[in-house]
Formats: structure tokens, sequence, C-alpha cells
């Protein structure tokens, strides 16, 4: 009889220890959500995604994820009646166990999952956090995956209505080939012009894609002294200067650092390949995860600053697309082999889209002054995105440091005017300021906490 309540005793404190095992508490980190982006990044530069549709992919996933954490945390505000046509998500039933930021990374895994081709990449890391996060607490682990999925619903509804659709169904840009200021396809692949209704997307913070509109290029001229000549004369010498010195020079290792084409083709004998690379948004939404890991950003402060970030990028690229396919200019590369040197080749491979304003310069332009809201100015960085692809750290003192060679990189490159450079880095910086003064992300008391902390 002793021993039959010895083991009842057993059976029972082992079942014991087995539920406690099933209910334990989960926490999830921030690096849980770096790997969910590192995972889209990888995954877009796969199944190689223009600039401008990649930083769509990157936007919604995170406004997703943050909605669900301004829910939960005072210190954060929601977006609706901010950012145009959002409507506030559902809220969760909190009379069963839930686990807001599990919510908020499903919601961001599962988005991200339905705006890239190679699902089941994403579903194999997605899968490994729910095995993890069931075997932990299996109740909270359903509750919080349903309110994420449905909340993924819910943004899926309203970014299915941004107009990209029906992009895709559009007509493919026409070349005007009579003209001789106006943009023609580029050598090795000659691809036709990339997204040219992308100012027909909707707009996350600013007015519209016309808001931030330059001041219109140089007039198109070549003779001998006329401004237009001075900017392609100069992109010309610049290119020559440097190459002289090699690969080693400071000049070509800036340009291949910001590179960041998706498209570069490569021909080998009879055989064309793409070789892949990040898309310039992808580099600094790479640097969002390097300032979020040096100032040591909790779970939700890494939410708002990928969200607030990746809003300024994807505005940033609407803004600079509607200028190109307005201006339409043709790109340095053809004039330069039409008229002077049918040998000459820029450092980078010219991108399949019209010239000005300089794509890289406005996106990191804005970039820059989203994150230095969020960070501070002068947080000095090492940046160690592009490592992947055999290019070493570069460091930099400030986000706008970094924008500003990541501007001129494309000079060196070959492949803008120093006019698209400069007018394109002051369209980013004036864009990024309107998104950083009309977005109220933070509350005032998050606000004066990080700006104390800003200043240690």
């Amino acid at each position: 009889m002793k021993k039959l309540f010895i083991l009842i005793a057993i059976t029972a404190a082992l079942a014991s220890c087995s539920k406690e095992q099933k209910t334990e508490p989960i926490t999830i980190s921030p690096e849980e959500l770096h790997g969910s982006i590192d995972k889209v990044t990888e995954i877009m530069i796969h199944d190689i995604f223009s600039p401008p549709v990649a930083s769509r992919i990157y936007a919604y996933p995170n406004i997703a994820a943050y909605e669900i954490v301004a829910q939960n945390n005072d210190e954060y505000q929601s977006l609706v009646g901010q950012v145009h046509g959002l409507t506030a998500i559902p809220k969760p039933d909190l009379s069963k166990p839930f686990n807001y930021e599990m919510a908020a990374l499903v919601a961001h895994m599962e988005l991200s999952k339905r705006l890239i081709f190679s699902e089941e990449t994403m579903e194999i890391y997605r899968d490994s956090l729910y095995a993890d996060w069931e075997s932990k607490n299996p109740e909270m682990f359903k509750d919080s995956r349903d309110f994420g999925l449905k909340v993924a619903d819910h943004i899926g509804e309203w970014m299915n209505k941004d107009n990209y659709p029906q992009t895709r169904t559009m007509p493919k840009f026409t070349v005007d080939a009579d003209n001789a200021a106006r943009w023609q396809p580029t050598p090795p692949a000659y691809m036709d012009g990339l997204e040219p209704h992308w100012d027909k997307i909707r707009t996350f913070v600013i007015d519209s894609a016309q808001q931030f509109k330059p001041a219109p290029p140089a007039e198109f001229s070549l003779e001998e002294g006329s401004d237009f000549y001075k900017e392609l004369k100069e992109v010309y010498d610049v290119g020559n200067e440097i190459t002289e010195k090699g690969d080693e020079s400071e000049g070509i290792q800036i340009a291949k650092f910001w590179d960041c084409n998706p498209y570069v083709s490569v021909t080998r004998g009879h055989l064309m390949f793409a070789t892949k690379k990040i898309t310039p948004g992808g580099h600094w939404i790479g640097i969002t995860k390097i300032a979020s890991r040096k100032s040591k950003s909790d779970f939700d402060r890494t939410v708002y600053a990928y969200t607030k970030t990746s809003m300024a990028i994807a505005d940033g690229f609407i803004s600079c697309w509607a200028e190109k396919y307005r201006s339409n200019l043709i790109r340095p590369e053809t004039l330069i082999n039409q008229h002077w040197d049918d040998n000459w080749k820029p450092v980078l491979q010219t991108p399949p889209f019209p010239e000005y304003t300089s794509g890289h310069s406005v996106v990191s332009g804005a970039a820059a002054i989203a994150l230095t809201s969020i960070f501070g100015d002068n947080f000095a960085f090492d940046d160690d995105t592009e490592t992947a692809f055999g290019l070493p750290v570069r460091s930099y003192k400030s986000f706008n440091d970094a924008s500003a060679e990541a501007a001129i990189s494309r000079m060196y490159g070959g492949i803008h005017y120093r006019m698209a450079i400069e007018v394109g880095l002051t369209q980013g910086r004036k864009l990024g300021k309107f998104v950083v003064d009309n977005l109220k992300m933070e509350t005032d008391r998050s606000v004066a906490a990080n700006n104390k902390k800003n200043t240690l």
C-alpha cells in the first residue's frame, strides 16, 4: 500500500513539473525581431526585388508589429490618424494568457511572408520560433499567435489598397529615343525602366509623391562650358582618376560599399547572369539594427526604430521615383560612350532607371534624419552591413555622416551627376524632417527619457 502511495505521489509530482514547464513565461528578445528582418533581407536578395518594392516589403510588417506594441506600451502612440488610410487594429482578449511582443513578431513574420516569393524560407524561421514558444506555454502561444495573425490580416487589407496591385498591370516605360536628353537603357543588360509608376503608390506620411518635388536638373547641353557639360565632364574625370589609382583607392572602396544594386548583370562569353546584392533601403535597415543593438534597445524600441525608419525610406522612394520619371534624364554612361569614349565604363553598373535625382541620396538623407531623431546626433557606429558581400567595415561619426558618403558614392561609381546627388540629398533630408515632425510615435515621457539617454 505504501508503495502505491509513493507511486501516486511521484506521478503527481512529475505531472506538476510537466505542467509548470508548459506554463513558463516567454520573453521575446530584440534578436528574434532582428532575425526576422534579416531573413526578409536574405529572401529579398534571393528573389531580386527592386529597391522601391523592397522598401514596401520592409514597411508594412514593421507597422503591424508597431501597432501591437503601441497597444501595450504607453511610451508609444498608434499611427492611426497619422499614416494615410490606416485604421485601428483589433484588440486582444486579455482574459486569456497573452504576450504582446510575441503577437507583434507573429504579425511581422506573417506579413513578410505574404510580401516575398520564397515563402518556405520564412516559414522555416517562423516554425523554429513557434516550436520553442509552444513548448514553453502552449496556451499563451496559441492566443498570441492567433491575435498576431488577425492583425496581419487587418494590415494586409490596408496594404492591398495602396495601388501596388494596380501598378503591376500598367504599361512599361516608353523610351524617347529621339530626344538626346532622355534616358536610354544602359549596358550590359539594357533593361526596361524600373517601376515607372511608383509615384502612384500611396504614401505613408508625406502628403503626396509631388510634395518634395526638387528643382529641375541643369538644362541639357553638350556645349563646352555649359552647366550640364560640366556635370558630365566631372563624372568622366572622377571616374578616370579613381580607376587609375586602382581598387585600393578610397573612391572605389566607397563606391563599392554603397553599391546596393540588386540588378548587376555579369556576362561571361555567351552566358549572362545576375549577382545578388542588398538594396539601398536594406542597407539602412541594417544600420537600424546596428544602432538598436549598440544602444541596447529593448524589443518595443527596436520595433519603433525599424518602423519609423522604414516609413521614411518608403516615402523617400516614392518621392524620388516621381522625379526620376518626370525629368527622365539620361545617364552619364550613355552620353560618355556616345560622344567621348565608347570604351568608358563606370566603376559601378548603371541601374535601370532615369538619373535624376539619386535614389541613394534621397533615401539615405531621409533614413539618416529618422535615425537621428531616434538615437541622437553624433551617434557613431561601425557599419558591417556589407561584410556578407566581402566588403570591409566602414565607420561613421553620425547617421548624417554616413548619408553624405552614401550620396557621393554615386559620383565615384560613375552613375550620377553631382546635381542629382546634392539635390537628392537635400530632397531626402527635407522629406525625413517632415516625417519626423509629423509622426508623433513617442509620448512626451518617452521622448524626455530618451533625449536624456542620448546625451549621456
